[in-house]
């Protein structure tokens, strides 16, 4: 598996991953399809100035095509305070092989390796059993149930944390 940073023509793999009624159930449903260029060019220029990790997961470095899904840390806001956030998507097909997991630990180990993003959140909704797992089995500490938004839209998540420096 290699990580790479967003580039320009994942635009077909955002809609993919984004506008999918399948893929989005857990996230309050499907995206429309218009706002994914300008989507990805917001994430392009957030991993190029280094402002977010925003990464594409490659199952095979030999077929750079072949792309299972995405991982990416940022900088969000609660109450005017920062903090550091992750969240994964993986596509069906590549669905429990492991690959979300694999994917979070090695951003986890780069965050540690850098010193970078401190305390990381992950807030995957109370009904997404095998988000919710990834968290329990990296070391993430459950918080609770709390309302996030995501795309403008509210949803009951659980809030997990890991301390990177640790």
């Amino acid at each position: 598996m290699k990580l790479r940073n967003v580039e320009p023509g994942d635009v077909d793999l955002y809609i993919r991953m984004r506008c999918d009624p399948i893929m989005m159930a857990e996230l309050a449903g499907p995206l429309p399809e218009d706002g994914m260029a300008a989507k990805v060019a917001r994430d392009v220029a957030d991993a190029e100035a280094g402002r977010a990790w925003i990464l594409m997961i490659v199952l095979d470095e030999t077929d750079p095509g072949l792309v299972a899904g995405s991982v990416a840390v940022w900088t969000n806001t609660e109450h005017g305070e920062p903090y550091s956030e992750i969240g994964w998507m993986v596509l069906p097909e590549f669905q429990g092989r492991g690959v979300a997991k694999a994917a979070v630990r090695a951003v986890l180990d780069r965050a540690r390796e850098e010193d970078r993003w401190g305390v990381v959140h992950a807030f995957p909704g109370v009904q997404n059993g095998p988000s919710n797992g990834i968290c329990r089995s990296l070391g993430f500490t459950l918080i609770g149930e709390q309302d996030v938004v995501f795309a403008d839209r509210r949803l009951r998540s659980n809030h997990w944390q890991i301390d990177t420096a640790t």
